[in-house]
């Protein structure tokens, strides 16, 4: 089998005919990428409309109690639970089903009509309404993100005007969040102007630009692929949330690791916690968030957001409410904050204060690990 032939004997490429190769090449990952995740988000938007579809149909069959409803979508989380991991629980079904009731299949079927409305082409129409049934990922042209954001909105001619603008300007799903929040329809419909108000804010923001990694990875779309989502903002970070793993399990027997970057959702809003502990002599979850900075108000309150959401999702009926420890690993130094702000009673505070690992304890190895893989790093430059 003949040998690779080494860097040092290939033919030499031109400097500028390489770099317009390399910017092709990179062109065609990027766009394959982005329409990888847009072939799959299409898919997944339809597969939620049809499964919408049928637990309105099966409430349907002579079962109008709103309590055989509510069982029946109990029963199928706890059964698609089981066999294909998160993405499936009680709030996500009543999502699904609010989809379809949303956007329902008289509305498809309107469509086809009205796309064959010439008198010799009737014949045609329930055919084709028919088929439109059986793909309805073509009449879905918005990622899942999109109409899970569409879907917390009351006024349904506000949720057309968005569905509409959004298709129009290709807005990303963070395009369509700020201008919900900024009442954009109902500016909209008080402007003298209002072809010159939506010109003006279909222009992207820096910050609304969607890269083909993180389509990929949205939260969305790996939940419906099964697929683990774990990474880390930074390499700096990651070390650290790694050493802090290591250093609370030598610390003794007390703490069990969990996971690392677990995520949760609260509305239509994704979160990241970096570590999730369980102490087994308190009988706790410890949800463990780094940050970057200083400690802020807002810091505070998505911790006890954290907690909140542990204590009802997460913690057992023998087990004791979930502790939170934030560390800020600044500039010049690092800090370390339990939230203890939700537990039930003073005795219970004091106890955890005592069999927890003192806040100043967890700063400094947090800032000495800090100075070390930066003295790491700047050996390698």
């Amino acid at each position: 089998m003949p040998s690779k032939p080494s860097i040092s004997k290939l033919t030499p490429v031109r400097v500028d005919r390489y770099d317009a190769i390399l910017a092709e090449v990179v062109g065609l990952l990027e766009q394959a990428r982005h329409t990888a995740a847009r072939a799959v988000n299409s898919v997944m938007t339809a597969t939620y409309w049809q499964i919408g579809r049928r637990i309105v149909e099966a409430e349907q069959l002579g079962h109008k109690k709103a309590q055989y409803g509510e069982r029946l979508i109990e029963r199928l989380s706890a059964d698609l639970t089981a066999q294909f991991g998160r993405g499936f629980g009680y709030v996500n079904l009543t999502q699904m089903r609010r989809f379809y009731l949303t956007w329902p299949a008289k509305k498809i079927l309107q469509t086809a009509s009205e796309e064959l409305a010439e008198p010799e082409t009737k014949g045609r129409v329930a055919e084709s309404a028919e088929a439109k049934l059986q793909t309805p990922s073509e009449q879905f042209p918005l990622p899942w993100s999109h109409y899970v954001r569409l879907l917390s909105l009351e006024n349904e001619h506000a949720r057309r005007f968005y569905e509409a603008e959004a298709l129009r300007g290709g807005w990303t799903v963070k395009q369509l969040d700020r201008q919900i929040n900024s009442a954009f329809y109902e500016r909209t419909a008080l402007s003298r102007n209002k072809a010159a108000m939506l010109t003006k804010h279909n222009l992207r923001q820096p910050g609304d630009r969607v890269s083909a990694e993180e389509e990929v990875k949205d939260p969305f779309v790996l939940e419906f692929l099964g697929l683990k989502d774990e990474y880390s903002e930074s390499q700096m970070e990651e070390a650290l949330i790694r050493h802090l793993e290591t250093f609370l399990l030598e610390l003794g027997g007390d703490f069990a690791f969990i996971g690392r970057q677990r995520r949760l959702r609260v509305g239509d809003t994704w979160y990241r916690i970096d570590l999730l502990f369980y102490h087994r002599r308190l009988k706790c979850l410890v949800i463990i968030d780094l940050k970057t900075g200083e400690f802020t108000h807002a810091d505070a309150g998505q911790m006890h957001l954290y907690c909140n959401y542990a204590r009802e999702h997460w913690m057992l009926p023998d087990e004791n409410p979930p502790v939170g420890l934030i560390l800020c690993n600044r500039r010049d130094d690092a800090v370390a904050h339990y939230s203890l702000e939700n537990l039930p009673s003073k005795v219970l505070a004091a106890r955890y204060k005592t069999e927890l690992p003192d806040e100043k304890l967890l700063a400094d190895e947090v800032e000495k690990t800090r100075k070390r893989l930066n003295a790491r790093q700047s050996d390698k430059t």
